[in-house]
């Protein structure tokens, strides 16, 4: 995946085959901001454009821009994996919980 940072906010950047530019997509919002460009520095531009406008718009309407995400979220699994993974984290004398979070911290900085 292709990532843009302006200002502490990331955008995923994809080719837009219709338009024959690139599509940008702010994450982690609130609501949604997209912009497009067909060069890198365009681009750019654009994505402070359109973060700036969602950034106002959040403002005058008294919105928080960014989500909320409270450090919970359901995970569904087959039982026998469920078995197998909390096998494994006794063993390593860890907490399911533990044993889950270095995974998944593990596949994003990888």
């Amino acid at each position: 995946m292709n990532l843009m940072t302006v200002d502490g906010y990331q955008a995923k950047i994809e080719y837009d085959a219709d338009t024959d530019q690139f599509r940008g997509e702010i994450l982690g919002l609130s609501g949604g901001a997209d912009f497009y460009g067909s060069t890198p520095d365009e681009l750019r531009r654009e994505f402070k454009n359109s973060l700036e406008v969602f950034l106002e718009v959040c403002k005058e309407q008294g919105i928080e821009p960014r989500k909320h995400f409270s450090g919970r979220f359901n995970l569904r699994i087959p039982p026998e994996l469920h078995k197998t993974l909390a096998i494994t984290a006794e063993i390593q004398g860890k907490s399911l919980n533990r044993l889950a979070q270095e995974a998944l911290q593990k596949s994003v900085t990888t």
